[in-house]
């Protein structure tokens, strides 16, 4: 299928275009399959919204090839640095691309992570964090998280030793689980309440293999898991990556890729809930692009997010198209 075809077919007129958007969650990556390096980015930022800076999230791309394999990840910090300076310059027009940067380092070293927790710092100005994927389930139709993670690693004690070095440096944590995970993302923020942790697409409410057919139940333990986790004030949440194949709403299998419209009315109770347990200052709207350009398009999925926000006062529409995204990352944009 012609990806670029298929989203086209949707256009939409931008909704309240002059709103200030710090989106704090994309990729950049460079695959035989897959290109989506600054051009690519800049054609979704440029499609319409306001977006001012961006926040880029760690993705496994342009590793190190050589020298120590904890370390290989510092190369991603080196690359999108190198992207982010493109930007800065100020030729690629007005958006501050990748103004901050997440990384990854391996917790599960244990204390011995902080060198590389400082190797990403010495590589760029822009390092605020890392992100330990943690995604894990039993089932063979749903695939765990890039860093192959073991089960229950969140409770892991020598996982928790690395955790602690983040703190050290006032450096972030973002989460990025399924939903059964939630209740041990919760035990982990309260073990460290100083700790800034940014819970990731809603804690991946899953939709596919054995949780195909049973969204209302879902919802409901979602729905509780992510009350009780919103007790601990050192937790912020992204909303976004709902539309990703493995929540199981079926977007990209489409014959026309989602309005905005459809968008809002299929997954807005997720956003409303999120919003009233956290409240919009800890919230923040996020596209997971190009991930989620598997359902839609940027200026599509920007217009979902203002069509939930439309009853929302100006203060509460700050804070969660830019205001939370660039002060828990340290944006200055």
């Amino acid at each position: 299928m012609d990806r670029r075809a298929w989203l086209d077919q949707v256009v939409e007129e931008t909704l309240e275009p002059d709103l200030p958007i710090c989106d704090p969650h994309h990729h950049l990556w460079d695959y035989p399959e897959s290109r989506y390096l600054l051009d690519e980015l800049l054609e979704d930022t440029n499609s319409g919204h306001n977006v001012v800076s961006t926040v880029f999230m760690e993705c496994g791309a342009m590793y190190r090839a050589a020298g120590p394999e904890a370390f290989r990840p510092v190369g991603e910090t080196e690359f999108v640095n190198g992207i982010a300076a493109m930007s800065a310059s100020g030729l690629y027009g007005e958006t501050s691309a990748c103004a901050s940067i997440i990384g990854f380092a391996d917790l599960s070293m244990g204390t011995a992570v902080g060198d590389v927790l400082d190797a990403h710092m010495d590589a760029s100005g822009r390092f605020r964090g890392i992100r330990h994927a943690t995604g894990w389930d039993a089932s063979d139709d749903v695939r765990n998280s890039h860093t192959s993670p073991s089960e229950k690693l969140l409770g892991d004690k020598i996982f928790r030793e690395g955790f602690a070095e983040l703190g050290k440096r006032n450096l972030t944590f973002d989460a990025w689980l399924y939903h059964l995970q939630i209740d041990e993302l919760t035990a982990l923020a309260r073990e460290f309440p100083e700790q800034p942790i940014v819970f990731d697409h809603f804690g991946g409410p899953l939709g596919i293999g054995p949780y195909q057919g049973k969204r209302d139940e879902i919802f409901s333990s979602w729905k509780r898991a992510v009350t009780e986790l919103a007790r601990c004030e050192n937790v912020v949440a992204k909303l976004g990556g709902l539309v990703m194949p493995i929540n199981g709403f079926g977007f990209h299998k489409a014959a026309e890729p989602a309005s905005s419209e459809a968008l809002e009315s299929t997954t807005r109770d997720y956003y409303f809930h999120m919003i009233e347990v956290f409240g919009a200052d800890r919230c923040m709207f996020e596209s997971n692009f190009p991930v989620d350009k598997a359902s839609c398009s940027y200026n599509v999925l920007w217009n979902s997010f203002k069509r939930i926000a439309a009853e929302f006062s100006a203060d509460e529409k700050s804070d969660l198209f830019h205001d939370t995204a660039a002060r828990i990352y340290t944006v200055t944009v």
